[in-house]
């Protein structure tokens, strides 16, 4: 009688080959273990997965929003350094004051050459930001390139003046202001001074130019920090 019942025990009943079929919870076999079965709420699942999907669509869309402006910055750069340039060039035939465009407050007033890095940039009058946006501006009170005093010429660092990254102690640096005359600095040092504690002064003895940007070099916001790159005119600076 105890090995019948045994044998009986080891086959499914068909009560539990019944709830198997008609998709009904299955009672449970002899020694099973009861594990707790995760229920899974489909609606709440579906509404994650919306979530998460306009999530990464809003992250997608400022990406493209922040890489579109940044791309635009730097082709109104380029754009403009070219108008710049042709600019330039009729001021230095003419010698006359001449505009890149009809409604621009302001217009070239030299070049920036670096040999070494095979750098050249159109230098605008005026540092404000209608300047800044197309170009270096050349420091309002400070003499011109090649005269007394200390020339100053100001720009944004990721676009004109990106390249101040890679000037070295001892680099030329070449000026042609729109009058045609040629003036040759030497790179003889850099520093990190707050915007208001420069220790610039246009009036200093001898002929200097010192190029500044902002900094961090590599920083998306503004900060009160500026870099500063010094630069002493040559001997044998001027060259008509």
């Amino acid at each position: 009688m105890i090995e019948s019942t045994a044998a009986a025990s080891s086959f499914p009943s068909p009560w539990r080959r019944r709830d198997r079929e008609e998709g009904q919870p299955q009672t449970p076999e002899p020694g099973a273990a009861l594990l707790p079965t995760p229920q899974c709420n489909r609606k709440q699942t579906a509404r994650s997965r919306a979530w998460c999907s306009a999530v990464a669509g809003l992250l997608a869309a400022i990406g493209l929003v922040l890489f579109g402006q940044g791309a635009w910055l730097h082709a109104k750069a380029v754009l403009a350094q070219i108008l710049l340039e042709r600019a330039f060039a009729q001021a230095l035939a003419t010698g006359e004051t001449i505009k890149p465009w009809s409604w621009a407050d302001t217009w070239p007033v030299a070049r920036i050459e670096v040999p070494r890095l095979e750098k050249n940039v159109i230098v605008l009058d005026g540092s404000g930001g209608q300047a800044l946006a197309f170009g270096p501006g050349h420091v309002a009170l400070s003499p011109d390139a090649g005269e007394p005093g200390t020339a100053i010429y100001s720009a944004h660092r990721d676009t004109h003046f990106a390249f101040l990254a890679d000037l070295a102690i001892g680099d030329e640096i070449r000026v042609r202001r729109r009058d045609g005359a040629l003036f040759r600095f030497r790179v003889t040092g850099t520093a990190v001074v707050r915007w208001d504690a420069s220790g610039i002064d246009p009036l200093a003895p001898g002929r200097n130019l010192v190029l500044t940007t902002c900094w961090p070099l590599d920083a998306r916001t503004p900060g009160p920090l500026r870099y500063l790159v010094h630069a002493a005119i040559m001997d044998d600076a001027s060259m008509l």
